[in-house]
């Protein structure tokens, strides 16, 4: 799932560097179409887009309906992994005028200063400020490099709703979703549905703190200690006590042997093939697609159920981080046309333009019937390349084709109400190494827990070669730095 995000990602972005070349109108807004009949040139670069993509076509169309004649001119990029072959261009001299970032974003923003500050482009805005959520907000406020209209990539467990059903303690465990209640769940559901094991992850613990994490205390990445001091949640005994907890799902057979291997796709066929009863995914558009095939493979009765996260010392999905976009466009210094590239994330950020980027062509993705739009077979084939947010996202359609289904629909809702702001910040160039280093060493022995490999009672070891790798510096900067 998470490499079909980043594709998604990719796309967005693509649409957003699309946007990046312009003419010269006023921020973020409807300003005056250059003279001429001569477009004006956005460069841009994306590594998924392609030069005869629809999208392209119908941004330039849509904008010249509009006044603004712009021609969008993709710049390829070698293939291999995407940051590091964008970082060789833009130190090559090369600088597209719209360029869609998936990491390395801040050294060309604050070290080398070449991407435009957005602030002003956003403030006067109409259509996308209209389409940002709190977080993207929040976002754009401390690091105003990035622009990524989309939901927040938090993850929301799912189950089958027939599976649901067929147990007994579902019922409970909605009314009070405790961690014990929530194993006896996953205990009925694998044994009542011949499930191989109840939960299933791409590589990784993420998806289970998704359900787990503040239930078990820990509320943010950094919490307060006796002292008043903050503290590195994953090194108190909070962290402790949930990778016991996850050790004993792994023993019980609940979690999947497998989960470090796994990749998003074999987790989602493992879910698909009736092996795995829950899987995690990013509410709204994910959980949609997840809903559409397990219904298409198991039958109606197979859509998917969003989970509430379990409740203890906190609830909650996991804390979103706010400190910047993870990925998302950016607008070079040296764009001759920074207005018109901004306007190119304004077309699609507008009614017509999202119609666009989310539904695809008219006649071919979607119809119109009675002033309602009737997607076709064919719109599975089309995705959102940049505004996957439904913030300021209002067409009727018809009932039989909502653009989210039921369960993607209630998974945003959830993440609405069951999430929070976390205190996470930009982690500086002269402390990067040193927190990779003390991730790693966090993951490593965090799977060795879980898997009988270590006990628990050596997470304090771990704590001192946590600290030893550079924890401790980086607990000091921390301490400095939230307010």
């Amino acid at each position: 799932m998470r490499k079909m995000f980043t594709l998604l990602a990719a796309s967005l972005l693509v649409v957003s560097t699309a946007c990046s070349s312009g003419s010269s109108t006023a921020p973020g807004g409807s300003g005056a179409a250059p003279s001429g009949d001569q477009p004006v040139t956005i460069t841009i670069v994306d590594k998924d887009l392609q030069p005869d993509d629809k999208l392209l076509k119908g941004i330039e169309e849509g904008m010249k309906a509009e006044g603004k004649n712009v021609k969008l001119q993709l710049v390829p990029v070698q293939s291999g992994t995407y940051s590091e072959k964008l970082g060789l261009l833009l130190q090559s001299g090369n600088i597209p005028d719209l360029i869609y970032f998936q990491g390395g974003d801040y050294q060309f923003a604050v070290t080398q200063n070449i991407l435009e500050d957005l602030t002003p482009y956003i403030e006067k805005s109409t259509h996308v400020k209209a389409s940002m959520n709190p977080y993207n907000q929040e976002r754009t406020k401390n690091y105003p490099y990035l622009v990524w209209l989309s939901p927040t990539s938090s993850s929301v467990p799912v189950v089958r709703q027939d599976w649901f059903d067929k147990t007994a303690s579902g019922k409970e465990l909605l009314v009070n979703p405790t961690v014990d209640n929530y194993y006896n769940f996953f205990k009925e559901l694998k044994e009542k549905n011949g499930a191989k094991f109840a939960y299933t992850t791409a590589g990784t613990l993420d998806e289970l703190d998704a359900m787990f994490g503040q239930a078990f205390g820990l509320t943010s990445t950094w919490l307060k200690g006796e002292d008043g001091k903050y503290v590195f949640g994953k090194t108190t005994s909070f962290e402790k006590d949930k990778l016991e907890f996850y050790a004993k799902l792994y023993k019980d057979g609940l979690l999947d042997p497998e989960f470090l291997t796994k990749k998003w796709d074999t987790k989602e066929k493992a879910f698909y093939d009736g092996q795995a009863a829950i899987i995690a995914g990013t509410q709204g558009k994910v959980i949609d697609i997840y809903n559409k095939k397990s219904t298409s493979q198991n039958g109606a009765a197979a859509k998917v159920m969003p989970l509430p996260p379990a409740k203890g010392k906190g609830q909650g999905y996991i804390p979103v981080d706010v400190s910047k976009e993870s990925r998302g466009f950016a607008i070079a210094k040296t764009a001759k046309n920074k207005e018109m590239a901004f306007a190119v994330l304004e077309y699609l950020a507008s009614p017509k333009g999202q119609l666009l980027d989310k539904l695809g062509i008219e006649g071919d993705q979607y119809t119109v019937v009675d002033n309602k739009i009737k997607l076709t077979a064919k719109s599975a084939e089309w995705y959102p390349r940049f505004v996957e947010s439904t913030v300021n996202f209002k067409p009727e359609f018809d009932p039989s084709t909502p653009y989210l289904s039921e369960p993607a629909a209630k998974s945003l809702e959830m993440m609405s109400k069951l999430s929070k702001k976390d205190n996470s910040f930009i982690i500086p160039a002269e402390l990067a190494a040193k927190w990779d280093a003390c991730n790693a060493l966090y993951k490593e022995f965090a799977a060795n827990v879980v898997t009988g490999k270590k006990t628990i009672a050596d997470f304090d070891q771990f704590v001192q070669a946590w600290n030893a790798a550079g924890g401790k510096e980086i607990t000091d900067y921390a301490n400095q730095t939230i307010k």
